[in-house]
């Protein structure tokens, strides 16, 4: 029999690539999907994996979550693959453009607010978004919209009689309810889409559990910590890393959140993937954390969410779905 299927989106680097290895070191008898949007990151990516795990059964799909026409190609892609999907791991991600207020930067770096600043950003990071070619922001359609529709069309396989399946989000401690607006879920008139798009997350996820539990389907967010990846190192001048870089690890000592290295940050999503989808508490964001010893662990942490906004969000996002296929199905009858 087939072992566990696992679709992991933005696989190919940093805490979807530490998490595809964990995975595999973990099961070697799991049927590994690495959904990535360059092919030549994911080719040298699944290369890696297979160096280390030479039995491993690793398959490449193209998908860009940021594009609604290559979420329903990829999806079509992966029903045809497979019969089932056990793990659907959505991680990835981006953050345009971002922008560091320097002042205030520097002077919470010598406050006693710099563990909450390097955790949250708050006040001091915003991001210049622009609209893709399906008329979307692209960052709320490639952190949240894209993914949902992958759901959507997934539910064939994601959703059958007899078994669970778990799909578990890669939020952020960025994601903030001040961020987000229910009257603009897009964040079209804010300067923060990163952090109104993983607040998003947070809600959606609590939305997919209220419709999709009956059918067996259960969904989980985690946050990864301070984790130093490509996204990361973006946000500032690499002279900047070079000089703040001492004074993180320094930090460290005193905080379990600054996990650092992608291996650290993916600890909440492999220990997920050890539990029951069905144990897991669905209002609760799992964190990864890293003691001043170097020990990985998950904690969970109630999420400042509410059913109503749930909801909202998951309506508003069932009626973009419609539109978006209508407007490709248009676009192919021309």
């Amino acid at each position: 029999m087939m072992g566990k299927v696992i679709l992991v989106t933005g696989a190919n680097s940093g805490i979807g690539l530490a998490l595809c290895e964990r995975l595999l070191s973990q099961d070697a008898g799991l049927r590994l999907c690495l959904a990535c949007r360059n092919a030549r990151r994911a080719e040298a990516a699944r290369s890696a994996l297979l160096t280390s795990h030479p039995d491993a059964e690793v398959d490449l799909l193209h998908l860009d979550v940021g594009s609604v026409r290559s979420v329903l190609r990829a999806a079509q892609e992966v029903k045809a693959r497979y019969d089932r999907l056990d793990y659907l791991y959505l991680n990835a991600g981006i953050m345009p453009n971002p922008q560091i207020d320097v002042r205030a930067f520097f002077k919470g770096l010598f406050s006693s607010g710099v563990i909450k600043m390097f955790a949250t950003a708050e006040g001091i990071l915003t991001q210049q978004d622009r609209v893709n070619e399906d008329g979307l922001q692209e960052v709320f359609a490639t952190n949240l919209f894209g993914h949902f529709l992958l759901i959507r069309e997934l539910e064939p396989i994601l959703c059958q009689a007899g078994r669970t399946s778990q799909v578990v989000w890669t939020s952020s401690s960025n994601a903030r309810r001040s961020a987000f607006s229910p009257d603009d879920i897009q964040h079209r008139l804010g300067t923060e889409p990163y952090a109104s798009s993983k607040y998003a997350v947070d809600l959606l996820s609590l939305a997919l559990n209220r419709h999709n539990n009956s059918q067996g389907l259960y969904s989980s967010v985690i946050c990864p910590g301070l984790v130093m990846t490509n996204l990361t190192y973006g946000i500032l001048p690499s002279f900047f890393w070079t000089l703040i870089m001492p004074v993180m690890f320094l930090i460290r000592i005193f905080t379990n959140t600054f996990t650092l290295t992608p291996y650290n940050g993916a600890e909440a999503l492999y220990s997920l993937f050890l539990q029951k989808p069905e144990s897991l508490d669905p209002r609760a964001k799992y964190h990864s954390l890293t003691s001043g010893m170097g020990r990985n662990y998950t904690q969970s942490q109630q999420m400042d969410i509410d059913e109503d906004m749930s909801e909202a969000l998951y309506v508003k996002l069932l009626e973009m779905e419609k539109a978006a296929c209508k407007r490709l199905k248009e676009e192919d009858d021309k």
